[in-house]
């Protein structure tokens, strides 16, 4: 009884003491990304999973729904955090450039932190990093990274404030999400405490629902059966309730041809498969009670209304087929630390719904995501929906945007190339007509580009040009290629272009500043 009274007063001293200080008049900002979670997995996108503290979010703020990723982890992380595609800062490298994929950025790459900073604010990140170089050296005031992605109970690679911290014991309650959680609420209270004047940037990196598939087994246990219809059937019911909701309108993907229909599997290959989405299942409604910790940490030191949060993924679901880290021992139940399973293609399938391909691959499903936007004091339109194209390039100049300022021109004296992305603040009080001149995407071989509706994509460097008109067909079933060949060469032509362009950009010669400590991965 008397610890908590204790804890109760305490927490109501720091409430008060947070209250008494001048609030910040620049919003905060919020950052929580999902790794691997697929385009409709959420409730407010159409998913069956148990999602009350996104779907809060989404019912006050807005839902984009042809909000594009790069494909990948690291691409991604590069491109939210720098504002320019991953291919012009090294970070996923085209042909001719001589680093492999993912290698370090030019000294002009500069994260969020740096351009935030001089306004005032302070920057904490918390989770998953996949960028080069370590986390407060590139500008967060403090940091907890997660290196070891293979093990979501016992991680044996994690730091904090840039200082290796001791591997996790196994059975020691340990769980990623709650630990990613638990550390940016950490900082989000010393924030209150010490600094309650100055405005905060937070970027909460989960890597749930990344493979291997592992949750605690009393959130597994709620999906037991909530999957038995199996991914054929689940399939066609989401869809159905994404075009009610207005998020997409268009046909169902075809299976992936690899994929067994679900009729024709046996009851014991029925019961494995089903196992697996309730263990994905279990992490994204894990990773949803988290972030509403976060949430209510917020609200606490008086900062909710204030604050613009975005939730998105940093690709598609993974299809992937691999066992990394301790190992799969078949014995062990799923989800468990001694497994390691992965979503496979399937299910993949049924998480994008009713997208394209899957993570790797530049068709829908492996680059769209869910964005979700809420800001009390800033985002008048409240439960809509947002159908601009729009990408993680945008993040950075709509962060400057909110802020106050821009992004400078010039860093340290030299001029910084032109970035491509634009800011989507405008879209927060009324559906208008944000536009790019184009949306390009390279990753491991596949190409795209995005102008207006109209989509160019080939999956690897010999592979055929394939156009879609996504307003009609954004499930990329009616390829159009042979119908227009005129626009569909235009299209490889600035695709091209631009490629030589990037290529040009990345291998511009650049020195590494001596106090600037990089560590390549």
């Amino acid at each position: 009884m008397f610890n908590r009274l204790f804890c109760c007063l305490l927490f109501l001293s720091v409430a008060l003491d947070a209250l008494a200080q001048p609030a910040p008049s620049k919003p905060n900002i919020v950052i929580f990304l999902a790794d691997d979670m697929g385009y409709s997995d959420l409730g407010c996108y159409g998913g069956e999973i148990h999602t009350p503290n996104l779907d809060r979010l989404a019912k006050d703020g807005l839902r984009f729904t042809q909000f594009y990723n790069t494909a990948r982890c690291w691409p991604s992380r590069a491109a939210i955090l720098t504002g320019y595609y991953a291919q012009q800062v090294r970070r996923d490298t085209p042909p001719g450039v001589p680093q492999s994929g993912g290698g370090v950025r030019p000294t002009w790459a500069r994260l969020i932190p740096d351009f935030l900073k001089p306004l005032g604010y302070r920057s904490y990140h918390s989770g998953k990093w996949h960028v080069d170089g370590l986390s407060v050296a590139g500008g967060f005031d403090h940091s907890y990274r997660i290196e070891d992605h293979d093990r979501h109970f016992n991680p044996q690679l994690h730091f904090e404030d840039d200082k290796q911290l001791p591997p996790v014991m196994p059975n020691s309650g340990y769980y990623s999400a709650t630990a990613i959680a638990d550390h940016a609420i950490k900082c989000l209270t010393e924030h209150a405490e010490k600094r309650a004047s100055s405005p905060f940037f937070s970027y909460v990196a989960f890597i749930s629902p990344h493979f291997p598939l592992m949750a605690p087994p009393e959130d597994i246990a709620r999906y037991k059966n909530r999957f038995r219809k199996g991914w054929d059937t689940l399939r066609e019911e989401r869809l159905e309730r994404m075009k009610r909701l207005g998020i997409v309108n268009c046909e169902l993907s075809t299976r992936t041809p690899e994929v067994p229909a679900w009729n024709t599997l046996t009851r014991e290959e029925r019961t494995m498969w089903q196992a697996r989405m309730a263990v994905h299942a279990a992490m994204v409604d894990r990773m949803d009670a988290e972030i509403g910790r976060v949430i209510a940490q917020l609200k606490s030191m008086g900062a909710y209304d204030n604050t613009l949060i975005l939730f998105l993924s940093d690709n598609g679901a993974s299809a992937e087929r691999l066992v990394r880290g301790d190992g799969n021992d078949p014995k062990a139940a799923p989800g468990s630390a001694k497994s390691f399973l992965c979503l496979e293609p399937g299910w993949a399938n049924l998480s994008n719904t009713p997208l394209r391909k899957s993570k790797i691959f530049v068709h829908e499903g492996g680059i769209s995501t869910p964005l979700i936007a809420h800001w009390t004091k800033g985002i008048s339109a409240k439960g809509e929906l947002r159908c601009n194209s729009a990408h993680l390039i945008d993040i950075l100049p709509t962060i400057m945007e909110v802020a106050g300022s821009k992004k400078p021109e010039t860093w340290e004296g030299r001029a910084l190339p032109p970035a491509p992305g634009r800011s989507f603040a405008s879209v927060f009080a009324k559906d208008d007509t944000l536009t790019h001149d184009y949306l390009w995407w390279f990753h491991a071989d596949n190409r795209a580009i995005r102008i207006g509706e109209w989509k160019l994509v080939s999956t690897g460097l010999d592979g055929s040009w394939e156009l879609y008109n996504l307003e009609t067909d954004r499930s990329e079933m009616h390829n159009l290629a042979a119908i227009y060949p005129e626009r569909a060469k235009e299209m490889e032509r600035i695709w091209s272009e631009k490629m030589e362009a990037f290529r040009a950009l990345a291998n511009q010669p650049d020195t590494p500043a001596k106090t600037d400590k990089r560590q390549p991965e």
